[in-house]
């Protein structure tokens, strides 16, 4: 049992990497676009921001990366950790979320309100102005509780 209970922990770190690459690069696009923008972004700053390939590159990414957070956090990092708790994961995801929330690592309805922000995204983000802003916006307000979700696992695996 502690073998794979070594194998659950080094997965759960390699995941865990993964998500803090996504939200270091997030960061590092806010801050570079905050540089000459304030957020939340109003609708003329994101207008002014799509005429500058360099800016659209940043806010391609924050967008890009914030996906690929979310993602990886509903895909690997929760199973991961539940593995290592010794919890069955194949079951659904739903019950993998009540789990989560029943030990304080989640709120559910948080949790499906990042996920909204993800499946906005999916939808082809990139052919209204307006819907793009407000994607950009919130994953700026929301980008934080992904942070929040990796710190509280990582201190309760330690």
């Amino acid at each position: 049992m502690e073998d794979k209970a070594l194998i659950y922990a080094d997965r759960f770190k390699k995941s865990l990497k993964e998500v803090q690459i996504h939200l270091l690069r997030i960061d590092q696009a806010f801050e570079a676009l905050g540089k000459k923008y304030n957020f939340p972004l109003s609708p003329d700053n994101f207008h002014t921001l799509l005429q500058n390939s360099v800016e659209i590159a940043y806010a391609d990414q924050i967008i890009y990366r914030f996906s690929k957070a979310q993602d990886s956090i509903g895909a690997k990092l929760f199973k991961a950790f539940l593995l290592y708790q010794g919890e069955n994961v194949d079951r659904p995801f739903l019950d993998i979320l009540n789990s989560l929330e029943r030990i304080h690592i989640i709120n559910i309805d948080q949790w499906f309100e990042l996920r909204e922000i993800r499946n906005e995204i999916a939808h082809d983000y990139e052919n209204n102005e307006e819907h793009s802003n407000t994607i950009l916006n919130s994953i700026y307000k929301h980008k934080d509780e992904l942070r929040t979700i990796l710190s509280i696992m990582d201190s309760l695996i330690k």
